[in-house]
C-alpha cells in the first residue's frame, strides 16, 4: 500500500484537473459576484465549485428541474429561455463570462422557471446549493453581494418586461444596441453582434426578417453603419430617441 503522503488529496486532484488549483492553492477565477471578498473566502468558494463544460446546443437545465445548484459562466455564452405552447422560443437573457445562471431559483429553494442552453462551447463553475448556503451563513458579505446582484437582476427583468410589452420593435432594438455599446470593451460607438440574427430576434420578441428591415432603416437614416456583425453608432442622440419612443423610423 502506498504511504498516505503519496496519495494526492482527492479534492486537490479534482481542482487541479479542472484548472482551479494553481501554485499549490485552490484558485477562484474572477467573478463579479464574489468581488470584494477576502482571499480566504474566495478559496472556500473554489473548494466547493466544480467545472462543467457544455457543447453548443447542450441543455444545462430545463424548466421544472430541481435547483440543486447554480452556474457561473467562465467562457462562452448561455441563453435562458421559455417555450410557448406552440414551441416558439422566447429568449429572456443571454449570459457571458463572469455572470451567474440559475441562482435565484436555487436560493429560493424552487425549481428552475426556464430553460438554459449553451450557445457555444461553454465552460462553467457549478456551485451546489447546500454547500453554498452554508458558506452564506458564515459569510454575511457574500450574502450582501448576492442581494445586490439579485436586486440588479430584478431591475433588468422589469425593464425587459416593459420593453417587450410597451415598446415597439425598433425601440427594443435601439435600446439593445445602446446597451451593447455601454458594455463594449472597444470604443463606445463600436459594437459587435455576438449572437445570431435569429437569436437576437427571439431576444427582442420579433422575427429575423423584421429585424433585418429595421436594421436597414436605421442604416439608411444615418443612425448606424453596418458591416457584417459589426455596427458603428453614427447618431447616438437619434438612437436614444428611437429607444425612448420619441422618434419613429421613416418608412
Amino acid at each position: 500500500m502506498r504511504p498516505e503522503a503519496d496519495v494526492p488529496h482527492a479534492q486537490e486532484r479534482r481542482h487541479a484537473e479542472e484548472g482551479l488549483f494553481v501554485n499549490g492553492q485552490t484558485h477562484m477565477p474572477p467573478v463579479p459576484l464574489f468581488e470584494g471578498l477576502p482571499p480566504g473566502q474566495q478559496q472556500e468558494l473554489a473548494l466547493i465549485a466544480s467545472t462543467r463544460t457544455f457543447r453548443k446546443g447542450q441543455v444545462i437545465f430545463s424548466e421544472g428541474d430541481e435547483g440543486k445548484g447554480f452556474y457561473v459562466v467562465i467562457a462562452g455564452k448561455v441563453k435562458v429561455y421559455k417555450l410557448g405552447g406552440d414551441g416558439k422560443e422566447q429568449i429572456l437573457r443571454i449570459f457571458g463570462p463572469g455572470e451567474p445562471v440559475g441562482e435565484a431559483a436555487v436560493f429560493a429553494g424552487e425549481r428552475f422557471p426556464a430553460h438554459a442552453e449553451a450557445m457555444e462551447e461553454s465552460r462553467t463553475l457549478f456551485f451546489p446549493r447546500a454547500s453554498f448556503v452554508e458558506l452564506i451563513k458564515k459569510n454575511p458579505s457574500l450574502a450582501m453581494n448576492m442581494l445586490a446582484l439579485l436586486s440588479k437582476r430584478l431591475r433588468t427583468f422589469a425593464q425587459l418586461v416593459e420593453d417587450l410589452s410597451l415598446k415597439e420593435v425598433p425601440s427594443r432594438l435601439a435600446a439593445y444596441l445602446l446597451y451593447l455599446s455601454r458594455r463594449s470593451e472597444q470604443k463606445a460607438d463600436e459594437l459587435c453582434l455576438d449572437i445570431a440574427k435569429g437569436e437576437l430576434a427571439s431576444l427582442l420578441g420579433t422575427i429575423p426578417e423584421t429585424l433585418s428591415r429595421i436594421l436597414a432603416k436605421m442604416s439608411k437614416q444615418g443612425l448606424i453603419h453596418i458591416q457584417g456583425r459589426h455596427i458603428r453608432i453614427l447618431d447616438r442622440a437619434g438612437l436614444e430617441q428611437v429607444a425612448k419612443g420619441d422618434r419613429r423610423l421613416a418608412s
